[in-house]
C-alpha cells in the first residue's frame, strides 16, 4: 500500500475513554506521526441506546488532556447509515448478499442444533438461495452477506501474524438488520473506506471481526487496510485489567495527579518496545514508533511503575510548568484537599519559589499539593498529631527562642535562615533537628515539609513569626 498514511481511533460513546482505548489511540497517533500521516477520529454511535453526548465529551476531553491530536472533525458513524444502507442493497443488487426471513425461533433452532453437532457456523444459510416468492407476508428481513462456502479466509496481521479462518465455519452474517440499521462489521468496513483509512490498528479483541470484514472487502473489489491487532491491557494479576484492578477511566488517572507526557509514555510500553529503553521523550517516540515493536503477549499495568516514571516527569519538569499543571487538576479535586477557591498571585509566586523543593518528595500532583497546602493554609494552622507531639513539652519553647532571632535577621533568604538557626543550635548545644522539627511543626502543622529553611523563605518574615506566634500562644 503506498501514499499517504491514514489511521482512525474509533471509540464507542458509552462511557469514559477506558484506558486500554487511549493506548490504542496512542498507538494510532505515533504511527501517523511517525509515517507524516493523519489520524482521524470517528465516534462509533450507533448504540443509540447506550451512547451519550456526556461520554463524546469525555473521550474528547480525554484525548485533549493526554495530548493527542486528529486531524478534521470527528466523524459520527450514525449520520452515516444511510451510505451503510445504501451499500448493504448494493451488494443485494449483486448477489453478493441476500434476504433472510428466518424467524427468531428459527434461529433458535439453528444455533441449538449446531452446539448440539459441534459446529461454530450457527446459521444454516436456508435462505441463501430460496425465492423471494416463497417469503411469509408480513416479515420484514435482515440482509446476509452471500459468504463464500469453501477455502479459506485469511489475513496477515503486522502483529498477529498470518491468521486463517476455514470458510465452512464462517456464517453468512447479517448487514443489515431487520428495522433497516446497518450492523458493526458493515458500517466499520464503509467508514474506513470512506475516510481512507489505510492502517487498522486496534485491540486484539476485534480479530475475531476480522474476517468477516475481510470478506466485505473482497464482496466489493476494495482494497483492504494493513491490520495490526495489539494485545490486551491485564492487571498486575496476569487477568484482564477491570475495575478491580483500580482506575481505568483516563480522567481517573488525571484526578490522581498523574502528567499526561508521563501517560504517554507509560502507555507507549505497553506492549511495544524499543530494545530494554523504558523512558520515552514524545518526540522521540514519534521517531521510533513502528509497528514491527509491537508485540504479541498481553501487557501488565503496573501501579507502581507509573507512579515511579511520573515521579521522575515531576522532577524535571519546569517549575512554570508544573504550576500549570497543579492548577489544572485543583477543580478535580476533593473538598478535603483544602483547594482555595482562586489562586492569588502573591500564593502563586510562593508556589512557584516553592516548586524545586516540592517536586523532588512528590510522585504525582495530588502529592505535590498536599506538599504545598502550608502555602495556603490559614491560620491558625492545624496540626495533625505528628505536629502537635513536635510542639510538646520544651518545643514551644525552642519557638520562644527562635523568634527573636528570626525577627532580627537583617537578609531573609534559605542560606541566612540555615546560618542562623545553626548557629543558635551550636550555642544552645543542641542537634539542629531539636530546632528544626517544632519550626516545622508549626510553620507547617505538620512533621514533614521541604527543607525547613525553604519554608521559612517561601512564607517570608511576617508570615513566618505570625505562625510561631499563634503556637507559641495556644
Amino acid at each position: 500500500m503506498t501514499g499517504t498514511v491514514v489511521t482512525r481511533f474509533a471509540p464507542s460513546p458509552t462511557g469514559f475513554l477506558h484506558i486500554g482505548g487511549a493506548r490504542t489511540a496512542l498507538f494510532n497517533w505515533l504511527y501517523a506521526k511517525h509515517t507524516g500521516g493523519r489520524m482521524l477520529l470517528r465516534i462509533e454511535d450507533t448504540d443509540r441506546a447506550r451512547s451519550t453526548e456526556e461520554a463524546v465529551k469525555a473521550i474528547i476531553d480525554g484525548l485533549t488532556w493526554l495530548g493527542l491530536d486528529w486531524d478534521g472533525e470527528p466523524v459520527s458513524q450514525y449520520a452515516r447509515a444511510s451510505r451503510h444502507r445504501e451499500i448493504a442493497e448494493q451488494l443485494l443488487a449483486a448477489g453478493r448478499a441476500y434476504r433472510c426471513y428466518a424467524s427468531q425461533q428459527e434461529l433458535d433452532e439453528m444455533r441449538a442444533k449446531a452446539f448440539r453437532e459441534g459446529r461454530t457456523r450457527l446459521y444454516d444459510g436456508s435462505w441463501r438461495d430460496r425465492s423471494q416468492s416463497e417469503a411469509p407476508p408480513g416479515v420484514k428481513p435482515v440482509i446476509r452477506l452471500k459468504a463464500p462456502l469453501e477455502g479459506e479466509t485469511a489475513i496477515d496481521d503486522r502483529v498477529q501474524g498470518r491468521v486463517v479462518w476455514k470458510n465452512e465455519n464462517l456464517d453468512d452474517f447479517v448487514l443489515l438488520r431487520s428495522d433497516g440499521s446497518p450492523t458493526y462489521n458493515l458500517s466499520v468496513v464503509l467508514d474506513d473506506h470512506d475516510m481512507g483509512v489505510t492502517h487498522v490498528i486496534r485491540g486484539v479483541d476485534h480479530l475475531t471481526n476480522a474476517a468477516r470484514q475481510s470478506q466485505i472487502y473482497r464482496a466489493l473489489g476494495w482494497p483492504e487496510p494493513v491490520l495490526a491487532h495489539i494485545p490486551l491491557i491485564h492487571g498486575p494479576d496476569g487477568a484482564k485489567l477491570s475495575k478491580r484492578h483500580g482506575a481505568l477511566g483516563v480522567e481517573a488517572y488525571r484526578d490522581m495527579g498523574y502528567l499526561p507526557a508521563a501517560m504517554r509514555n507509560y502507555l507507549v510500553r505497553l506492549g511495544w518496545s524499543h530494545g530494554d529503553r523504558e523512558m520515552f521523550s514524545t518526540d522521540e517516540m514519534i521517531s521510533l514508533f513502528d509497528l514491527d515493536g509491537i508485540g504479541k503477549s498481553p501487557a501488565r499495568f503496573d501501579f507502581a511503575k507509573l507512579e515511579s516514571l511520573n515521579g521522575h516527569y515531576i522532577r524535571v519538569s519546569e517549575d512554570a510548568a508544573l504550576l500549570a499543571a497543579l492548577e489544572s487538576l485543583l477543580p478535580h479535586l476533593p473538598a478535603e484537599a483544602q483547594v482555595p477557591d482562586e489562586l492569588d498571585g502573591a500564593t502563586r509566586a510562593r508556589l512557584l519559589a516553592a516548586m524545586p523543593g516540592l517536586k523532588e518528595r512528590a510522585k504525582t500532583l495530588v502529592e505535590l499539593w498536599d506538599g504545598a497546602r502550608f502555602i495556603v493554609a490559614r491560620r491558625p494552622l492545624a496540626l495533625d498529631d505528628k505536629a502537635r507531639k513536635l510542639l510538646s513539652g520544651d518545643g514551644r519553647a525552642r519557638l520562644a527562642a527562635v523568634k527573636p532571632l528570626l525577627a532580627g535577621l537583617p537578609e531573609w533568604t534559605a542560606g541566612a535562615l540555615e546560618e542562623s538557626i545553626k548557629k543558635l543550635a551550636e550555642k544552645e548545644g543542641i542537634g539542629l533537628g531539636k530546632v528544626a522539627q517544632p519550626l516545622r511543626a508549626a510553620l507547617t502543622g505538620r512533621a514533614v515539609s521541604p527543607g525547613i529553611f525553604d519554608v521559612l523563605a517561601v512564607l517570608g518574615r511576617e508570615e513566618s513569626l505570625a505562625r510561631i506566634a499563634d503556637q507559641m500562644a495556644a
